[in-house]
């Protein structure tokens, strides 16, 4: 009896601290009210919960915003297991939305080819891509691949702006300020399919000869200076054209007045030609100079004697006192490298030779033999392979990454003769003339070149001048 009275006390005391039914209930739905709310931060433990306590929510289909995570809200039916108990709101609907800021937008210049300006805005973490092709679009621009964008840097010297990288970590002081040139001068400027990229190579030639980075004789500034007369103002004729109609124009940096007469006399030849063809006879004749698309760099050569390191097509060209004194073409050059302010070039050995030969040069500066070894990497790139090479990856690389991203020339025709669109129009714009009246004598009273604006309002005028003309004619009639 003694041991029936000690077990039955066993029973009743454990009896007593088993909880009921209803007591399991409740602690059971705090566990998981607890566990659903920690796994609001943990998408995986939340899936990982649903599929063991909601396994019909995995037959709903989601949209495609929720992929990377589909259930986004998992049912109060499936994680309330008292519909009369009270629902804990969630951290996730506490916390208030995070609202999505918009970058920032940069001022963005742009001088182009004409000497107006463009102005736009970029946002602060765009590439040079985006710009350029802002520039272009702006330009109805389709041959895109010749041109780029200069900026200046710190000390004043210019660079091409890379279009794969992004613009605030290459201009890293100072506005933006661009100015849209032609980067690559193609050999042949019949390539060029649409006569809006011909025109655009027309005004960068004559910049180019008006700077004097684009030296010519005395015949030749006559005839490409007849023909911009052709393309500017059409054929001659003589009750529209004064005796001295050229006298506004700008052809060569120190211009005569022998040279002018020249001029009238061969445009008067050209009756019936063409803005499109006089701009195609121009680029004909412009590209025989022998400074034509040749970029120049400062340096010197071993003896420290000064000289020029032109950049070209065909390969890297040496210059002494404005006279070409040695060519390598890129055929011949094995390799291109620069150590500080030193610039290298490796030449394959000739006929008679049996070994390489390394030749040396002095820059400035170090950004100098490195802006000079970038310009030589992408002509290169550009006129002679097939397609860019990319750059190396991994964390062991010798040397620099850099390679030339865009297309390259043969890429470029391959895309060009693809080209499916009606001729755009265009307005050619006034050449820079001077602003000034001339002596009688044919002396220069200012032979300062005019600013921007100043050609800009000056175009306008004569614009303004050539509409007036023609609605007197019109009321003549």
């Amino acid at each position: 009896e003694h041991k029936n009275h000690k077990c039955s006390s066993q029973k009743k005391a454990n009896n007593a601290a088993v909880p009921r039914e209803g007591e399991v209930h409740k602690m059971l739905k705090g566990h998981l009210r607890h566990v659903f709310s920690i796994s609001q931060k943990i998408p995986k433990l939340r899936v990982l919960l649903i599929c063991l306590f909601c396994p019909k929510a995995l037959s709903k289909s989601f949209s495609p915003m929720d992929q990377h995570f589909p259930f986004t809200e998992v049912p109060d039916d499936h994680i309330d297991l008292d519909d009369n108990s009270e629902k804990t709101p969630s951290k996730a609907s506490k916390s208030p939305q995070k609202t999505s800021r918009r970058p920032k937008t940069i001022p963005v210049k742009v001088t182009l080819l004409d000497g107006s300006d463009y102005d736009t805005g970029v946002e602060k973490l765009a590439k040079g891509q985006t710009l350029l092709d802002m520039v272009c679009g702006h330009l109805n621009l389709l041959e895109r691949d010749y041109f780029g964008l200069m900026f200046q840097d710190t000390d004043n010297s210019k660079n091409w702006l890379d279009p794969s990288k992004e613009i605030k970590k290459q201009i890293r002081v100072g506005s933006w300020v661009f100015g849209f040139s032609v980067k690559f001068y193609p050999p042949d400027p019949s390539v060029l399919i649409e006569d809006i990229t011909r025109y655009y190579l027309c005004l960068q030639l004559r910049d180019d000869i008006l700077s004097s980075r684009l030296p010519c004789s005395f015949v030749t500034h006559a005839l490409l200076g007849s023909y911009t007369v052709q393309a500017e103002i059409g054929d001659y004729d003589p009750e529209e054209h004064g005796p001295d109609y050229v006298n506004d124009f700008r052809f060569a940096p120190a211009q005569t007045r022998e040279l002018e007469e020249r001029v009238m006399e061969l445009h008067r030849n050209y009756r019936g030609m063409s803005p499109a063809e006089a701009e195609m006879n121009f680029l004909e004749n412009a590209k025989k100079l022998s400074m034509y698309g040749v970029d120049l760099h400062q340096a010197k050569d071993s003896e420290g004697i000064d000289i020029m390191l032109g950049v070209s097509a065909s390969g890297l060209l040496i210059y002494r006192d404005r006279l070409r004194i040695n060519r390598f073409a890129w055929p011949k050059i094995l390799k291109i490298s620069y150590k500080r302010s030193n610039f290298y070039i490796k030449i394959r050995p000739g006929e008679y030779e049996q070994f390489e030969s390394t030749i040396g040069f002095k820059l400035p500066n170090h950004r100098a033999s490195k802006r000079l070894w970038k310009v030589c990497i992408e002509h290169h790139t550009f006129f002679r392979l097939v397609s860019p090479e990319p750059p190396p990856k991994g964390f062991l690389v010798i040397g620099s990454k850099f390679r030339y991203s865009g297309r390259t020339q043969a890429q470029t025709r391959q895309a060009s003769a693809l080209i499916d669109r009606p001729a755009p129009l265009f307005e050619r714009s006034v050449s820079k003339r001077y602003l000034l009246p001339r002596s009688m004598d044919g002396g220069e009273q200012d032979t300062k070149a005019p600013n921007d604006r100043e050609i800009r309002n000056y175009s306008s005028t004569q614009h303004v001048l050539i509409l007036k003309s023609l609605e007197g004619k019109v009321q003549g009639e």
